[in-house]
């Protein structure tokens, strides 16, 4: 087999490179979190059913990302594993293959944003202007969604051999075009047409655009590990299901994500659309917390399969624990923000007297559920990195349909919205057991054995 040279995520040590790797990806990660919520703040000026809408069109969103990001994971951690074997051959074909898989993708939310958006909002709205302005956005965002898939596809390429600065540049240049062209085609400034919520769209569509050309023309000039042709794209089916064997979880387990949104956002509207606007405003707003430990997370995703290719015990053990340690820190500093200012982040949004009423105590409650959650993410990346993806499914399963949908149901049965939250840190305990006893079942079972013949 071809040999490949011998990579910094090898040699260089373990919080150095994680740090090396993650800031990077924790820096573009934040600026994509700032365009979320620059986004809705815009919206939000439009009024409070424009900002409705948007947050109704959560769980498509969460779908399409759930797709791209999951087939990247697969990719991820089939490439990386491939680089700590020496084998160029499987270096090329994964990459070849994974960029067929996500225009496949890519025809799928095509489909939906053609036939699908007016049946899926009428599904849980009957409000004429929501649904109106629900479909103007919704429909841009999947139609044009090459660019995010794109985007994705070249951004991990750059990720699976340490190349994380790059991403920085590419995912920077595509939320600083997105959070300029907002307010410009929002509000129709510099003589161009006002167009509302459907601006919104137009500009996320048109930084993901841009952001996946740039990925591909570095991925061209400076990849040298990655070499596709054609031929590398040509399907194979080995190659398809190691993708797939760790991808589908993943895709699953954030699918999973989308179903808990719409089915919040069931619970939610009955008892009113301003309650479903805080829910969205909240995701937002968690997402500024979240993206820094999923961009450390991304950094640490190659550094685990790197290692575990490579046979490395000590150095894969060693990253797990800077890794968990990186991503509570960080998820106990969101905590104490949502605790202290919760009416200072919803006045954002241009928050109501009655979205204050229901946001503040919402923001604080959901927030409980922070550093459990750091834990659990990390985790999941060490189960994916290991093969055992199917763990992580379970557990999000658990946490999002088993344990969060039925509390917020039951809890909604009291008749005040404020008790509904309280399901988020109730989930997040299940979920954070779960984890604690498939991390003593796959230590045991594979840690452990890292690097034996």
């Amino acid at each position: 087999m071809e040999q490949v040279k011998e990579n910094k995520m090898g040699t260089m040590p373990v919080n150095r490179l994680l740090i090396t790797m993650s800031l990077p990806m924790m820096a573009s990660m934040l600026v994509q979190a700032l365009y979320n919520i620059v986004d809705s703040i815009f919206v939000s000026r439009v009024n409070e059913n424009a900002l409705t809408a948007v947050s109704l069109a959560f769980p498509i969103q969460t779908l399409m990302v759930a797709v791209g990001v999951g087939t990247c994971v697969g990719i991820n951690a089939v490439l990386s594993k491939a680089l700590g074997e020496k084998d160029q051959v499987t270096v090329n074909k994964t990459a070849g293959n994974g960029i067929v898989l996500m225009a496949a993708s890519y025809v799928v939310f095509l489909l939906i944003g053609l036939f699908g958006t007016r049946t899926f909002y009428l599904s849980q709205t009957t409000d004429g202007q929501i649904v109106q302005y629900g479909c103007e956005y919704l429909t841009v965002v999947c139609c044009l969604s090459f660019g995010m898939f794109s985007q994705f596809t070249f951004e991990r390429l750059l990720q699976s051999t340490g190349k994380t600065f790059y991403i920085m540049i590419t995912q920077g240049i595509g939320a600083i075009i997105n959070i300029i062209l907002d307010p410009v085609f929002i509000f129709g400034l510099f003589g161009m047409p006002k167009m509302g919520v459907r601006g919104a769209a137009v500009a996320t569509v048109i930084g993901q655009i841009t952001a996946g050309i740039l990925a591909f023309l570095i991925n061209k000039k400076k990849n040298d590990e990655i070499q596709v042709t054609i031929q590398e794209m040509r399907p194979d089916k080995r190659i398809v299901g190691q993708i797939y064997k760790i991808g589908v979880p993943s895709i699953i387990m954030q699918a999973i994500g989308s179903v808990m949104t719409y089915g919040m956002n069931l619970i939610l509207i009955s008892f009113s659309s301003t309650a479903t606007a805080v829910f969205g405003v909240y995701f937002k707003l968690q997402s500024f917390i979240f993206m820094p430990v999923f961009g450390m997370n991304n950094g640490l995703v190659p550094i685990l399969a790197y290692n575990y290719g490579a046979g490395n015990k000590a150095r894969f053990i060693d990253s797990i624990k800077c890794g968990v340690k990186y991503a509570v820190a960080i998820m106990f500093a969101g905590l104490i923000i949502f605790q202290l200012v919760p009416d200072v982040l919803l006045r954002f949004f241009d928050a109501s007297d009655a979205m204050l009423a229901i946001g503040v105590p919402a923001l604080r409650t959901i927030s409980y559920s922070f550093v459990f959650a750091g834990f659990g993410i990390v985790c999941g990346t060490a189960f994916q990195a290991l093969g055992s993806a199917t763990y992580s499914m379970m557990v999000s399963i658990a946490r999002q349909l088993v344990a969060l949908l039925p509390a917020a149901y039951l809890l909604s049965m009291t008749g005040s919205v404020q008790n509904v939250w309280w399901a988020f840190p109730i989930a997040e305990l299940v979920s954070l057991f779960m984890t604690i006893y498939f991390l003593v079942r796959i230590s045991k079972k594979v840690i452990s054995h890292i690097g034996e013949e």
